[in-house]
């Protein structure tokens, strides 16, 4: 045995398992792995809004000083039922609720890229009524595979 105090290896050179380089416990690591980014509904509805939106906007030069607000259900009811939107024509603005677009809609298929493209239907359904035109109309490059 050495004067400092360390003791001999065993002859076969092994170490235990538990022991690390140094011979002490293994440690945890200082920084834990990155966590995945917060996902929500809401920030994926958000997302999906302003993605369409500014589509829109780029395509028509009617639409770039209208705001496209997010809202969460509509005051009160018309006559067709609840509104997923509306179009105030006078202060530039559309407001397009989250509640009913989400949960009175129908898909055909439940996963990501049917409620998104869902939403950007909405999308484009509400700024149509803004600008008194078809919704196809807004996005006729988009739609031509030929």
């Amino acid at each position: 045995m050495a004067l400092w105090g360390r003791s001999r290896r065993p002859a076969s050179g092994a170490r235990a398992a538990r022991h690390g380089r140094h011979g002490r416990v293994g440690r945890s690591p200082v920084v834990r792995p990155p966590l995945p980014p917060i996902d929500t509904r809401i920030e994926r509805f958000d997302v999906s809004v302003g993605a369409a939106a500014e589509y829109l906007r780029g395509a028509w030069p009617e639409l770039r000083d209208v705001s496209f607000e997010i809202g969460r259900l509509p005051r009160e009811a018309d006559a067709d039922g609840i509104p997923r939107w509306t179009a105030d024509r006078e202060r530039k603005r559309i407001v397009l609720y989250r509640i009913p677009i989400e949960r009175l809609n129908r898909l055909h298929r439940v996963d990501e890229n049917q409620r998104r493209m869902m939403i950007e239907g909405e999308v484009f359904r509400a700024a149509a009524d803004y600008l008194d035109r078809d919704p196809w109309d807004l996005g006729p490059d988009r739609y031509r595979f030929f």
